[in-house]
């Protein structure tokens, strides 16, 4: 049969599938996702190594040679890259394309962990992440204030800005550019440590013990059985102060007996500027499998 010729001898059909299909068409476009890039999965997983205070060189000898050497085994490795400065060391795990990312991510973690009673015993554990595209920030605000100092725009920015934007749907992190952070300094008086046979060591795992959250077991609460959580519950400088450490002969003194605790903010990461002047700043990412135009849109809502 002629398709053409029956067209032409029933129009209404034909017409009436074509516009069907244009409305089909319309929808679906305006249902489609905007996204700068494709949420593509890439075989390659990022390795970062801290050790507070610790200088590159001694970074690279110690931490980053050996787990570069322990890495460079895996099957289906193609090239590492690794960046040493103060304090940590990145790592970047490229492997071909055919390799499974989750087998990638998993390959990594076993060849870190083969190696991690031969790192020094200060560096904390190796954090290990596959490369997300979709972590990237696609939207980012600046905040500046005639009656509140960098430190209030910095809580109103973690407490009150965050918590609104992350219960939008599709934003999947905020992240705060400049500003300050807060800091409880604890300065100990040797001196004073001596003399009453305490170590630095004992009066910092004692303070790390309070402020440490943990599960606390169960209890029957009429005839419910209830978790229970011990909670960290120091809040400020002076409840700190009050802390009672315990010493090697049985005694017990406050912490203000052998140390200056002071509220104060910690140095500076990061930095943000607006015209030359320094500002609060935030980032915004999106989840996976969000539209960046509608997650746009919603921000733009929920700050306004």
């Amino acid at each position: 049969m002629n398709v053409s010729a029956w067209s032409i001898r029933n129009p209404i059909p034909a017409v009436m599938l074509f516009v069907l299909l244009t409305f089909g068409g319309l929808l679906s476009f305006n249902a489609m996702k905007v996204q700068n890039f494709p949420d593509i999965d890439l075989p390659t997983v990022t390795v970062t190594a801290s050790l507070p205070g610790a200088a590159p060189s001694q970074l690279e000898t110690d931490v980053a040679r050996k787990l570069e050497n322990s890495i460079a085994t895996i099957q289906g490795l193609k090239h590492i890259t690794t960046k040493v400065q103060d304090g940590a060391a990145t790592l970047i795990v490229e492997f071909r394309l055919e390799k499974p990312v989750q087998e990638a991510v998993d390959d990594v973690r076993s060849a870190v962990q083969k190696v991690r009673a031969d790192l020094p015993a200060d560096v904390r554990d190796p954090v290990i992440n596959k490369l997300d595209f979709a972590a990237q920030p696609v939207l980012a605000f600046t905040i500046s204030s005639t009656r509140m100092d960098a430190e209030a725009l910095s809580w109103f920015v973690d407490n009150d800005v965050t918590k609104k934007l992350l219960a939008q749907p599709g934003v999947g992190a905020v992240s705060r550019v400049g500003g300050v952070t807060r800091q409880v300094h604890v300065d100990i008086d040797p001196a004073k440590l001596q003399a009453l046979g305490a170590t630095a060591s004992d009066i910092s795992r004692q303070l790390r013990q309070v402020q440490t959250e943990s599960a606390g077991g169960r209890f029957d609460l009429s005839g419910s059985e209830q978790p229970v959580r011990t909670l960290a519950t120091v809040k400020s400088a002076d409840e700190l102060n009050a802390i009672q450490i315990a010493l090697s002969d049985g005694r017990r003194i406050r912490l203000d007996q052998v140390a200056r605790v002071s509220d104060t903010i910690a140095e500076p990461r990061s930095a943000a500027l607006l015209d030359g002047k320094p500002v609060v700043g935030f980032e915004v990412a999106r989840s996976r499998g969000a539209s960046e135009v509608e997650v746009g849109a919603l921000i733009q809502k929920a700050l306004g």
